[in-house]
């Protein structure tokens, strides 16, 4: 069954320069005003139970279709039907009054979500205990510290048991132990087949949950279908256009962490070692086909938590993804102590890098390869060197016959 069709459906926004110009523009008939059309008519239909993610540039119309999906926003005509509860995580706390207490606006989102006092009382507790802000819940949120703001305000969003959930950019939201929380309750969603629109500039968390995608450019649909199709023709219009895509959902962090403390519901990298042909250094020399390539992890994590897992990344001197390797894709399970500590170590044997200057990204994600605990760019330069005269990036086996 059909949960979203949309026909002919777009949004124009109207800009006046001046607050006399409207009243000008109805006496004398004439326009004095500029339009900006976010969003061209387009046809749209989700099934329910579909998980659709949305990618494309800023101001390419992603969060206004989104809005007009969330009906927070009107189209300017054209047929539009949403079927189902509707709980969106857009502008996070964007409902929420400053002078009223974090009861009271749940009781005030709640009520705009649809539901009835009772309802909101029956959930209520579920609410607050997944905020995790017991303490503060009579205090005007105006008060509240940002990640506060962010753990209510998603709580709320999320404990309604919506028919569509619609998430723009908030995948993690708060620190690291409530990153993790609010990625489980999604997952959750995912596994009672409710039907998801993700938007996000993290290609990977895209093609990781949906099982289609929509790539937005200029308010028009510029392709649509399976993710890894048009994940792979968006990553190549943006390596064209010199665009550097960054996850916003992520926490990066340059530097290796020394106290070996876990949080509570996350995990955290300890110490990373990169060594080519027993070598260490800022800068190490490889020789393709020949080097041995030995990277090093070690890591903390909460042990109450499934054991994560940890991938790399090689990069050009471009920043495009050359391969990578992760411990979920390649089936290796790791095996923690009691306290959730952990090392890992991950063998290139013979790199088939051709010649050229490379980086490498290490990320510590959770057991399903898809929430990013946390990631660190290392320093450390690979210059790969060869003998022959092959070009490109990689060698790949190859056999030569004579026929």
């Amino acid at each position: 069954m059909t949960a979203i069709n949309l026909q002919n459906v777009g949004k124009t926004y109207i800009h006046y320069a001046h607050g006399i110009d409207r009243l000008l523009e109805l006496i004398t008939h004439k326009p004095r005003h500029q339009s900006f059309i976010a969003l061209h008519p387009l046809n749209l239909q989700i099934s329910e139970g579909q998980i659709v993610g949305i990618i494309g540039n800023n101001g390419a119309g992603k969060s206004t279709l989104l809005k007009l999906i969330s009906k927070t926003l009107q189209p300017d005509g054209g047929h539009f039907e949403v079927k189902g509860r509707i709980a969106a995580l857009l502008e996070l706390g964007g409902g929420f009054h400053p002078e009223m207490t974090g009861h009271e606006n749940v009781y005030l989102n709640g009520t705009m979500m649809g539901l009835s006092l009772d309802e909101i009382k029956l959930i209520y507790d579920d609410i607050v205990a997944f905020a995790g802000i017991q303490d503060f819940m009579e205090q005007p949120v105006k008060t509240y510290s940002s990640g506060m703001f962010m753990r209510l305000a998603f709580a709320v969003a999320t404990c309604v048991e919506p028919d569509i959930l619609i998430i723009d950019e908030a995948l993690s939201v708060g620190d690291g132990a409530f990153a993790r929380k609010s990625f489980d309750r999604i997952m959750q969603f995912k596994a009672a087949r409710k039907t998801i629109l993700f938007c996000s500039h993290s290609l990977y968390q895209v093609e990781a949950i949906c099982d289609y995608v929509i790539w937005l450019d200029k308010g028009h649909i510029k392709m649509e279908g399976l993710p890894s199709a048009v994940i792979s023709a968006y990553d190549q219009f943006l390596l064209q256009a010199d665009i550097v895509s960054e996850s916003e959902s992520i926490v990066n962090s340059s530097e290796i962490p020394v106290n070996p403390a876990v949080i509570d519901g996350t995990a955290r990298i300890l110490d990373i070692s990169i060594i080519v042909d027993g070598m260490k250094g800022s800068s190490l020399n490889v020789l393709s086909l020949k080097s041995e390539l030995c990277v090093t992890i070690s890591f903390a994590s909460d042990p109450k938590l499934p054991a994560p897992s940890i991938a790399l990344a090689i990069f050009n001197a471009d920043r495009r993804v050359i391969t990578s390797a992760g411990s979920k894709n390649d089936q290796f399970s790791i095996t923690r102590d009691t306290q959730g500590f952990a090392k890992v170590k991950l063998n290139f044997t013979q790199l088939a890098l051709l010649k050229g200057v490379y980086l490498i990204t290490i990320y510590l994600m959770c057991e399903n390869a898809i929430h990013i605990y946390e990631y660190i760019d290392s320093p450390i330069k690979l210059k790969v060197h060869q003998k022959g005269l092959e070009i490109g990036v990689v060698s790949l086996s190859h056999t030569w016959a004579q026929i």
